[in-house]
Order: structure tokens, then sequence, then C-alpha cells
């Protein structure tokens, strides 16, 4: 029962995001202000990581929606934050969402991403890719989804070596550590 809770919390903080992200994207492209938007957010997510207060305030029931309001709005104020971003902050802490803006604004950069024929691939590799072997990476992934390819670098040793890349719902996995963990299961079914 309790798993089923946790999906049905997920799904409506998804469905949440997604129409929130959904409007302000949409304002943002009516008024031709898609890039200070996009602007703003960075602005917003580097303060809400540098910030341990910020992201308590974002996460926790104990503060009200008004002393949430009230301290997120001193937040926006001190950042300097555009009207419209500003606007949408104080909306999302007024209506009691805070916890869910992080993906709302992810969301919003995937619509951006979108209208601008873009994607991004995640890649995970066992050592630090070379600019020439990650040019590479991105041509090829370029030439698969037909569009302009965004790369997020993650390096993870336990790869031992390879990659693994994420592209939309394809996850291609190279590495190493996968190989020899379907050896090791064949090995067992042999054995």
């Amino acid at each position: 029962m309790r798993g089923s809770y946790v999906s049905e919390a997920e799904t409506m903080v998804f469905g949440v995001a997604e129409r929130y992200a959904t409007a302000l994207f949409e304002l943002a492209s009516e008024t031709g202000e898609l890039e200070i938007v996009e602007a703003d957010i960075a602005r917003f997510e580097t303060l809400h990581r540098e910030s341990a207060d910020l992201r308590r305030l974002m996460k926790s029931l104990v503060f009200s929606t008004e002393d949430q309001l009230r301290a997120i709005t001193a937040v926006i104020e001190a950042a300097g934050l555009g009207h419209t971003v500003g606007n949408f902050i104080k909306l999302v802490a007024a209506n009691n969402r805070l916890s869910a803006l992080s993906d709302m604004f992810r969301r919003y950069r995937q619509l951006l991403a979108d209208r601008r024929g873009e994607v991004t691939a995640g890649i995970v590799s066992a050592i630090p890719l070379s600019d020439g072997q990650l040019t590479d990476i991105k041509r090829a992934l370029a030439d698969i989804s037909g569009k302009s390819v965004h790369v997020e670098l993650d390096v993870d040793p336990s790869l031992i070596g390879g990659l693994v890349v994420k592209l939309g719902s394809r996850m291609i996995d190279t590495s190493l550590k996968t190989k020899l963990d379907a050896l090791k299961i064949a090995l067992k079914e042999v054995g």
C-alpha cells in the first residue's frame, strides 16, 4: 500500500510541475521573455544550491504559507529576479507548492529545449572524457536524434571502462561493469 502512495505522490508532483511549467513557458513565450526567464531560473537555482536555509524553507512543512511567501519574496528581491519569474515563484509559494519548484524549472528547461530543437544526453564515463571524445559523441548523438545535443557529464569509476548514455527514453550501456555482470550471470547459469 505504501508503495502505491509514493507512486501516486510522485505522479501528483509531476502533474503539478507540468502544469505550472507549461503556464510559465506559455507566458514567457507570449511576452518574448523565454531567455530572460531561463536566466532568472538559473540564478535562482544557483541560490538554491548554495543556501541550505533556502532549501530548508522550500521543503519544510514547519513554515506557514505566509512565512514562506514573505521569505521567498525577500530572496527574489535580493537576487534581482525579473517580474515574470519573481511573480511565478511567489504564486508557487502562495499555493504551497515550493517543494515542486525544482521540478517545474526542470520541465521549463525541457520545453525550451524542445522549442529550440535541442535534446539533453546524460553521459556517465569511467574516466573524464577528452574534448575530442566529447565532440565525437555529441556528433553521433546529434545524428541519431536529429537534434542539437547538450551533454550532462558525470564520472563513475565503478563503471571500470566504457560509457552509459541516456538520450530521451533510450539508454546505451557499454560499460565494462555491465558486461562483467552479464558474464557473471551467464557463468552461474552454466555452472
